[in-house]
């Protein structure tokens, strides 16, 4: 297994997602691999956790990593934050990221989660994704 290509995986998905017109209109700037500090206000993406998993074989080592990208907002219902989850969808699905170290074999879509934060008005909505790369 390796995990070399985690921090550039994470990198080229970071730079999709700010690249991409639909998302930008949207959301504009507020594209984050970490959660934003203080109070939540407006609608934001966050690149958020990862778990990865040795997926070498004979060829040369490689890695499947599932990761979550999140949609959060302070806007009333879900329909304003499942059109940013589906301008994120659209943007990663399929797409063909070119790695700093690396390359990437596919990128596809696994799950989506939409929920009420507890205690907040707020919802989130996590959209997992599983990327197959090779070191």
């Amino acid at each position: 297994m390796s995990y070399g290509t985690g921090a550039a995986l994470q990198a080229a998905i970071y730079q999709r997602l700010v690249a991409d017109g639909a998302l930008a209109a949207l959301v504009g700037g507020a594209i984050h691999d970490a959660v934003p500090p203080g109070p939540i206000s407006g609608t934001y993406v966050s690149i958020g956790p990862e778990d990865v998993r040795d997926a070498s074989d004979q060829t040369g080592r490689g890695a499947l990593h599932d990761f979550v990208v999140s949609v959060v907002t302070d806007a009333a219902g879900f329909q304003s934050a499942k059109a940013v989850a589906a301008a994120v969808s659209d943007a990663l699905s399929g797409a063909a990221l070119v790695l700093s170290r690396g390359r990437l074999v596919g990128l596809w879509f696994v799950r989506a989660r939409a929920r009420r934060v507890e205690k907040a008005d707020i919802r989130r909505i996590d959209l997992t994704f599983r990327a197959r790369t090779e070191d």
